[in-house]
């Protein structure tokens, strides 16, 4: 691989992240067509359903695409979906080699599509930039070969760890700068997950609210055309349907029993029975429930109960903290409900980015592995 095939796989990676927003189900995928070391086409998926990004490429390169090298973020697909296979279009416009990140781990095609180009006699190529794809479409990869969703925690507390006061009062915490990137992990998700203790506390929405956005126009407007799923846990069903996260939109409650099931799709929701032991949500068979519904990454906003049940479970995948500088002292709420009595119990994270978001830091974290 030459410096060349480096640089042009980081361009149509810049393209794959313009769809952040909005391919759910889809993976994020850009394409980059280059001929004698100039750029003729590119593309990126835009949306479920429309053209992939190797399409919008070979249209804006037209005849030039012949002879020329194809730098997809994304093994090109091989089977028809709502779609035509993008490697036959590839074939069909005569590159005569394609560079592709990584495989796609979709076992439709796995291998299949960047085999049927070998088999044309196209050269290929694959493995450039495999790090950085793979973060791109975390949550695809992770359905695609575990069947469950990237579980992303949100969690908001003091320099001394707290969540929120002893009564409840959550807000605010952290500032508008915060609250805003917020915003854009609840945008980029495809569904956001609570708890009844949240929305009672909190009056609660999880809404995307554009004006907090800070993205550009066109970018504001395709995330607010696939808006995530918001679900609830609520294995006692205590939040009341005139409850403002109700009045919201249409949500999905995973809860414990489904006697009242009739009576929430009257109101416009689901109700989904999942129960587990002591009249408690099976958490991991919600996680498999979202994944089989197309959910690639799952945003939980949740307060210490149920967010220190899905980090006992194991479930939570990355953890982003926001810490605001103050204190909220001792009999102040913690930021997860995990007992543990040992050193050798604690749970071990990796730091993976440290940043400070207005006059909160943010840290991303992911389990110790």
């Amino acid at each position: 691989m030459s410096g060349d095939d480096h640089a042009w796989m980081a361009r149509a990676l810049q393209l794959a992240r313009k769809g952040l927003y909005s391919t759910h189900p889809n993976p994020r995928v850009g394409c980059v067509i280059v001929k004698h070391g100039a750029l003729v086409g590119e593309g990126w998926h835009v949306r479920a359903g429309e053209p992939h990004a190797e399409v919008h490429a070979l249209r804006q390169a037209g005849a030039r695409a012949a002879g020329a090298t194809a730098y997809v973020t994304l093994e090109p697909c091989s089977h028809y979906g709502r779609t035509p296979p993008c490697a036959e279009a590839l074939v069909k416009a005569g590159v005569g080699r394609v560079v592709a990140a990584m495989q796609d781990p979709n076992p439709q095609v796995a291998g299949r599509g960047l085999a049927l180009l070998r088999s044309v006699g196209i050269e290929v190529a694959s493995g450039v930039l495999e790090s950085e794809a793979r973060a791109v479409n975390a949550g695809f990869i992770k359905r695609m070969e575990t069947g469950l969703p990237y579980l992303r925690a949100k969690l908001a507390m003091s320099l001394d760890g707290r969540t929120a006061m002893a009564s409840g009062e959550s807000q605010w915490i952290t500032g508008p700068a915060a609250r805003a990137e917020v915003q854009r992990l609840r945008a980029q998700s495809s569904v956001v997950l609570t708890g009844a203790d949240t929305v009672l506390m909190d009056d609660a929405r999880l809404t995307v609210r554009a004006a907090e956005l800070g993205l550009d126009e066109e970018t504001t407007a395709l995330a607010l055309q696939r808006p995530p799923l918001r679900v609830l846990v609520d294995g006692r069903l205590r939040v009341p349907l005139e409850a403002p996260f109700f009045q919201a939109g249409p949500a999905l409650v995973a809860t414990s029993a489904d006697e009242q099931a009739a009576y929430y799709r009257a109101a416009g929701h689901e109700l989904l029975a999942l129960p587990g032991a002591a009249r408690q949500v099976d958490l991991h068979a919600l996680l498999r429930e979202l994944a089989t519904r197309g959910a690639n990454e799952v945003l939980l906003e949740a307060g210490p109960r149920l967010a220190g049940a899905f980090a006992a479970l194991g479930l939570i995948d990355e953890y982003q903290i926001f810490v605001a500088a103050k204190f909220l002292g001792s009999t102040a709420r913690p930021l997860l409900d995990l007992p543990l009595e040992r050193m050798r119990d604690a749970r071990e994270l990796r730091i993976a980015d440290i940043r400070a978001v207005g006059y909160d830091w943010k840290i991303t974290a992911v389990p110790h592995t």
